[in-house]
């Protein structure tokens, strides 16, 4: 299975008043994940979006252990966990200074028409991106 792994630096602004990350701050990190998994892949969502499609989140399963503090560097690791042409749930932990999994979920994923929302194939339309997540899905890339 192919992962990538992105520091974040915690900023200020990223927390609570307890000093710990707040909650919904973890979603940003999950995306700037995904977005270096994919880029890690050679691909560019940027492009994607280019044709007229978008892919929204339509579940998000997260499972918060311990907490990450300001001034610490958090870690987070992105896989894909499920794959299959059309829908894609992306894997991830966040890790800790000290090795901890502070946080671990997935996101669920379908690339849709801009316009009307429709689905579209990834398999059909994108066919360069299919071919690499069944590769990283599969350990291959």
């Amino acid at each position: 299975m192919y992962t990538v792994t992105t520091p974040i630096q915690v900023r200020y602004q990223e927390t609570d008043q307890m000093g710990v990350v707040y909650h919904a701050n973890y979603l940003v990190w999950l995306e700037i994940g995904r977005t270096e998994f994919i880029h890690g892949l050679g691909l560019s969502y940027k492009k994607m979006e280019e044709e007229g499609v978008v892919s929204p989140v339509t579940h998000v399963d997260l499972h918060y252990k311990v907490p990450v503090r300001y001034g610490e560097t958090a870690y987070v690791k992105t896989w894909i966990d499920y794959y299959d042409g059309l829908r894609t749930t992306y894997g991830y932990e966040v890790i800790n200074e000290r090795n901890e999994v502070a946080l671990h979920g997935t996101t669920d994923h379908v690339v849709v028409k801009k316009d009307n929302f429709r689905p579209v194939s990834v398999r059909r339309q994108f066919p360069e991106w299919h071919e690499k997540y069944m590769q990283a899905q599969q350990g291959d890339e």
